[in-house]
């Protein structure tokens, strides 16, 4: 009884140890994207908004795209002189580049340097996350009993989302308490919860220097069977080698966009297309985390008693039969146009923000206006501001910024982006425990980082930046976006239903 409560004890230990520097690795890689509109603005040349919005997008893809490489890097480490060290290395990285990116002088202030700088620190991050995942979940996973292993390495899958729910309301705190003009000037607040991540990564490291080696790997390097060469054994032995392709377009392909587009792309939408206010937006995805992350550790002890296959390709299933219907009931709820006839303005509203002639023909009209339900929004209405004889009249012209949304609406959206991040759970949850059971010991951290990070560093990464293009190049379809991860999606459950095998793997162990 007092040795199973011993290693019962131990587990949470590695548990707690291997999350807490998880998690503060993915806040530190996802501030970036949070805060892409602010960082389009500080490191690129002002005149075209959405092209420097583009190349921010496209620096964030590139964190995303080196992940692979990373997982080689640092695979190959771990294989060879252990995981506890390795992934103690690839925490130091992330945490030094996330703080230096804070660091980073304006365009305006260094000019070509400035974005240079931020491409280089943002491709350490990724190398250093291609080299932490891997090494967390084979950390846990060769810590944990074969009949639980679904479960306990499930709490590593939470600290992706964690992650984001930290920088989400990290930057939400921040913001809070100053003026949007101080929150984005050059050395603004925008700058702080980069600065803060260095504190964090402090505590983590001294939490990890107290670790133990994974006992897997110790009786292993013991015995003088390590690999020598983890790379050539893991992609040229042919049987590997096939299942490290299945693991890639079986399972993580899909994987990737479904979290992408669950949490990354949900949010940019909201904010984009529906033009919900910054505190509305944030907070819609703070409560959907926060209710949705439990099932994390839900599908993964699932997992263990029936199968990971069917668990996440029923969430790929669910994701790609209704992603469209959720985002396009996201635009339906936020059209003024329909708020203004179910709906009367409050008394001594709308309030005129701003009133600017803009040419001399034209005038620019800022208007707060505030209805019966609750909801607001800003209107911008562009007007002639007198008409010559005989030139037709200019017809005025109306676009919504700003929109804060009813209080039932709110938490209408509340729960469909806590569907989203469910479809997330389903194909993440299990996935680490999945990963670790296809591979042997001596070659395992390599093998299984190299799908995941290609999985989701290239094909999940990719899903805020080819959905802004596709957009971007048709505009008359605001849904446009979301074909690229349904087609992902689609396809890797086609190959995960043939191939993929829904058998446990007792015997990873050996």
């Amino acid at each position: 009884m007092n040795e199973t409560a011993s290693n019962s004890f131990n587990i949470r230990k590695v548990i707690a140890a291997s999350s807490v520097g998880t998690m503060i690795e993915w806040y530190d890689f996802y501030i970036f994207g949070m805060l892409s509109t602010t960082i389009s603005a500080q490191f690129f040349p002002k005149g075209n908004p959405t092209a420097a919005l583009l190349s921010t997008l496209a620096i964030f893809a590139a964190g995303f795209i080196v992940r692979p490489f990373g997982a080689l890097v640092f695979g190959r480490l771990g294989d060879i002189i252990g995981r506890k060290y390795t992934f103690l290395l690839t925490l130091i990285l992330m945490g030094g580049s996330t703080f230096l990116i804070g660091c980073v002088p304006s365009y305006e202030s260094i000019g070509i340097a400035a974005p240079l700088l931020v491409l280089l620190l943002r491709l350490l991050q990724g190398l250093a996350l291609g080299g932490e995942y891997g090494g967390a979940a084979t950390y846990v996973a060769e810590h944990a009993p074969a009949n639980k292993r679904g479960y306990y390495t499930s709490w590593i899958q939470t600290t992706a989302t964690l992650g984001l729910f930290v920088a989400l309301g990290v930057i939400l705190l921040v913001k809070s308490n100053m003026p949007d003009a101080r929150f984005n000037a050059e050395w603004g607040g925008w700058r702080y919860p980069f600065w803060i991540s260095i504190l964090l990564v402090g505590i983590s490291i001294y939490i990890r220097l107290k670790m133990k080696e994974s006992p897997m790997f110790s009786k292993l390097k013991a015995e003088g069977n390590t690999s020598v060469n983890p790379i050539k054994e893991s992609f040229r032995h042919k049987g590997n080698f096939k299942m490290v392709l299945l693991a890639l377009f079986g399972a993580v392909m899909g994987q990737g966009v479904i979290w992408y587009t669950g949490q990354f792309y949900a949010q940019n939408f909201l904010e984009t297309k529906c033009f919900i206010g910054f505190e509305q937006s944030r907070t819609i995805m703070l409560w959907a985390i926060a209710f949705a992350t439990p099932f994390f550790v839900f599908w993964g002890w699932l997992s263990d008693k029936i199968g990971r296959k069917w668990i996440m390709l029923m969430g790929m299933l669910l994701a790609i039969v209704t992603y469209r219907p959720i985002f396009n009931t996201f635009l339906k709820e936020t059209n003024v146009v329909e708020w203004q006839k179910n709906n009367s303005v409050q008394p001594g509203v709308p309030k005129i923000v701003e009133d600017a002639i803009k040419s001399d023909r034209l005038v620019t009209t800022t208007t707060r206006v505030t209805l019966s339900n609750g909801s607001s929004f800003t209107e911008i209405k562009t007007d002639t501001a007198f008409s010559n004889p005989g030139q037709p009249a200019h017809q005025p012209h109306s676009t919504y910024k700003d929109k804060h949304l009813s209080p039932g609406t709110y938490w209408k959206f509340v729960a469909l982006v806590f569907l989203l991040i469910v479809y997330v759970t389903m194909v993440y949850g299990p996935i680490a425990a999945f990963l670790v059971e296809m591979f042997p010991t001596k070659i395992r951290y390599t093998s299984m980082s190299l799908p995941y990070h290609i999985g989701n560093g290239v094909f999940g990464g990719l899903v805020p930046f080819i959905g802004l293009l596709l957009t971007t190049s048709f505009p008359a379809d605001p849904l446009v976006g979301l074909w690229y991860p349904i087609g992902i999606a689609a396809l890797c459950l086609l190959i995960g239903t043939i191939y993929l095998t829904n058998k446990i793997d007792k015997n990873v162990d050996d």
